[in-house]
């Protein structure tokens, strides 16, 4: 098995870190203190560095674990011993099952959407691949990012204790987090389960690599969860709008416009955009999303 590594002192072995060693990203700054875990990834206190989830990421960045360094090496060098978490509870085990699971199921789902309806849409950016991202517990449910050939949407889905089977797909609700208000819209499918999400993106053809696509949506999931990005009104349109000139500046010139050939129909059970917002905002702070605007999910969400 390969040893997590990291920047700085103990020669980037994570086995070498005392339990209580706080380490820094790198890229932020942002601290992480096993005294008091991590709330945005529902990480508890008394949780050594060593032993943070697998698919952990810094909560404010986003930036990979191995950006992070020592800078305070509490309880000795050398040490090799791990602080051992508390046991989750049964409901607790569910949900991080459920966390676990879901990407899965909508992975399998949304390949079967591509190829059993969605070959020859115009819609579809064939360099693009169907790919959950990030998902994770948030308050009692699941988030995550889904990524398709035709959309990226934000997918919010109930916790083991929750009853959504009554969801009605197409059904609007205005969710709320650090950095606004965004409008989820229901989906019930036989192979997830109810589930809402937020269009971001859709079509795609902004995007001219998977790596492109998912660095996106990482970067639109630690901008969702960023106070300094509020503003008033719903947000779910100026999320989209990230990035926008600077995956322009990368595009070929014949880059098929955004928007072109996307159906106002339904397929696999939401209604396409037909907006094109710009996308700055997500990376530059601007703003996520705009006032006022009407959010209508995209294709096969």
């Amino acid at each position: 098995m390969l040893t997590r590594r990291f920047e700085g002192s103990f020669l980037g072995d994570t086995a070498r870190l005392p339990p209580g060693a706080v380490l820094e990203c790198k890229i932020c700054w942002h601290v992480y203190d096993p005294a008091e875990g991590c709330e945005h990834w529902q990480v508890p206190p008394g949780t050594a560095f060593a032993d943070l989830p697998e698919d952990w990421r810094c909560p404010r960045c986003d930036g990979a674990r191995d950006q992070f360094m020592v800078i305070d090496a509490r309880g000795g060098v050398g040490f090799s011993g791990h602080v051992v978490a508390p046991e989750p509870d049964a409901a607790a085990q569910r949900l991080n099952a459920l966390a676990a699971e879901l990407p899965k199921r909508l992975e399998a789902a949304f390949r079967e959407i591509h190829i059993g309806q969605m070959r020859g849409v115009p819609l579809l950016n064939e360099t693009l691949e169907v790919k959950a991202v990030g998902f994770r517990v948030h308050e009692g449910r699941v988030l995550g990012m889904l990524i398709t050939p035709w959309f990226m949407n934000i997918v919010l889905a109930p916790g083991p204790g929750e009853d959504w089977s009554a969801l009605v797909p197409g059904t609007k609700e205005r969710i709320a987090f650090p950095s606004g208000d965004y409008e989820f819209v229901g989906a019930n499918r036989p192979e997830t389960g109810p589930y809402r999400a937020c269009s971001l993106f859709s079509p795609m053809f902004d995007f001219t690599s998977m790596l492109q696509a998912t660095e996106t949506a990482r970067a639109a999931l630690a901008a969702l969860f960023d106070p300094a990005n509020r503003e008033e009104g719903d947000r779910s349109g100026d999320i989209r709008r990230a990035r926008e000139e600077a995956i322009r500046g990368q595009a070929q010139p014949d880059a098929i416009a955004p928007g072109a050939g996307a159906p106002r129909g339904e397929v696999g059970g939401v209604a396409a955009r037909s907006d094109a917002p710009t996308r700055r905002a997500l990376i530059f702070g601007v703003g996520l999303a705009s006032d006022g605007a009407a959010t209508r999910e995209s294709a096969g969400s």
